[in-house]
């Protein structure tokens, strides 16, 4: 068996302590700017990556990120790991029961708030191919990667958006992550297909069976798979040392998942999202253990893979101005017509409605993960790529005051 020489260790070690540190300085400088901990870790990679250490102290970049690449072989793997606990976690986020909860109103928000995202993402695309950066393959799936990469939206970055604004417990808050919840399920399943229509993930069955598996899977999963969830953990809580005993078979049940759909043609990421939802909407996985779950994901793997984002590509040459405009303006204009459209028909007041649609713009660490599977892929370009990153921390950042600003305007009107 192949195993890494000395200096790859070092190599290796010295990359995840860099990687590490930089990332929990800049997310402390991010965070007191209120600003998602991501952007902070961004921002430390492209530190790191060949934007800047690259440009200015090229030797130093070589002896860390391409003097040994076996070295960063192991490195890709744990970043492979680490977007697989993101997935879990965002999947944990999920409350099936909430959904069902909020009626008419929510499914209006999220019907509306996918369909249309969709339709201007893959529009857009398909008809000024070249200007997104399109140049080989199948125009179709680089349309729909599109019309996915626009109508997703980020869990957890709206969650943690509503809670500062005391808005979660709201029944605004409620319709609104009531809403991504289904948009994510449904916007990450559309992107597993899209990835196995590519040939990039399929195994040995065919196209078909990969398609009739992943829905079967999915549907198994949030009906008895979560039932026998609910059974099972009483007696893992009882029985075994407790946090230990349900985080471990918790990660082993993320990884069998992720190991599953990777295996039937479907990238790891959704199996892993699927086994979070299931195992999150039990009223056995307590939210101290998921906290739990969260800090380890979040402290441990999730600050090495954002770096890793700015170690991908050059964020200054592969900058197009006019491109992130674009991609920021259809963006902005899916989402908040979209899900504004939708909850006006629920019978929400227009400022109420607008709000709504700044609230589940925000797109943050989910549309990055999109964004760099696709890169991977060769599905897109390094320039579209970057379009993608810069969106995704512009609507994340900006989520909040322009919610602030919506809900004003509508005490304002109402005065």
């Amino acid at each position: 068996m192949e195993k890494l020489t000395h200096n790859e260790v070092v190599t290796l070690l010295l990359q995840l302590a860099t990687m590490l540190v930089l990332a929990r300085v800049f997310s402390e400088i991010a965070q007191k700017f209120k600003q998602p901990a991501v952007v902070g870790e961004i921002m430390a990679g492209i530190l790191l990556g060949p934007t800047i250490l690259g440009s200015f102290f090229p030797e130093i970049f070589e002896f860390l990120f391409k003097s040994h690449p076996m070295s960063n072989i192991a490195l890709a793997g744990y970043t492979q790991v680490a977007v697989v606990l993101l997935l879990f976690i965002a999947g944990l986020e999920v409350e099936l029961h909430l959904v069902l909860s909020q009626g008419r109103r929510a499914l209006n928000i999220s019907f509306f708030g996918l369909v249309i995202p969709f339709a201007f993402g893959f529009i857009a695309p398909f008809y000024f191919a070249e200007f997104f950066g399109f140049s080989e393959g199948s125009k179709l799936l680089f349309s729909l990667f599109m019309g996915t990469a626009m109508a997703i939206s980020a869990l957890p970055v709206i969650v943690r958006t509503l809670m500062d604004l005391n808005l979660f417990k709201s029944r605004m808050g409620m319709m609104i992550v009531s809403a991504a919840m289904v948009d994510d399920i449904i916007g990450w399943m559309i992107f597993s297909i899209i990835l196995s229509f590519m040939g990039k993930e399929s195994g040995t069955i065919g196209l078909g069976y990969t398609i009739l598996l992943t829905v079967g899977f999915a549907a198994f999963m949030i009906t008895v798979g979560k039932s026998l969830i609910n059974r099972v953990l009483p007696w893992i809580n009882k029985r075994l040392a407790w946090p230990g005993g349900l985080i471990s078979l918790s990660l082993s049940a993320c990884f069998l998942a992720a190991a599953f759909t990777e295996f039937i043609g479907i990238h790891a990421i959704f199996g892993a999202f699927i086994i979070g939802v299931a195992i999150g909407d039990s009223e056995h996985m307590t939210e101290r253990a998921k906290e739990i779950i969260h800090q380890f994901v979040n402290n441990i793997f999730a600050p090495v893979f954002f770096v890793s984002i700015g170690l991908k590509v050059n964020f200054f040459t592969n900058f197009d101005p006019l491109l992130v405009l674009v991609v920021i303006i259809v963006a902005y204009a899916g989402k908040v017509i979209g899900c504004g459209f939708g909850a006006m028909r629920g019978g929400l007041e227009r400022g109420e409605a607008l709000a709504i649609g700044f609230g589940m713009n925000a797109r943050g660490a989910m549309e990055i993960i999109l964004g760099l599977i696709a890169l991977e892929n060769g599905l897109i370009t390094e320039k579209l790529f970057v379009a993608l990153v810069v969106m995704a921390l512009v609507t994340s950042m900006t989520s909040g005051p322009l919610m602030k600003w919506a809900l004003k305007l509508k005490t304002s009107k109402s005065e």
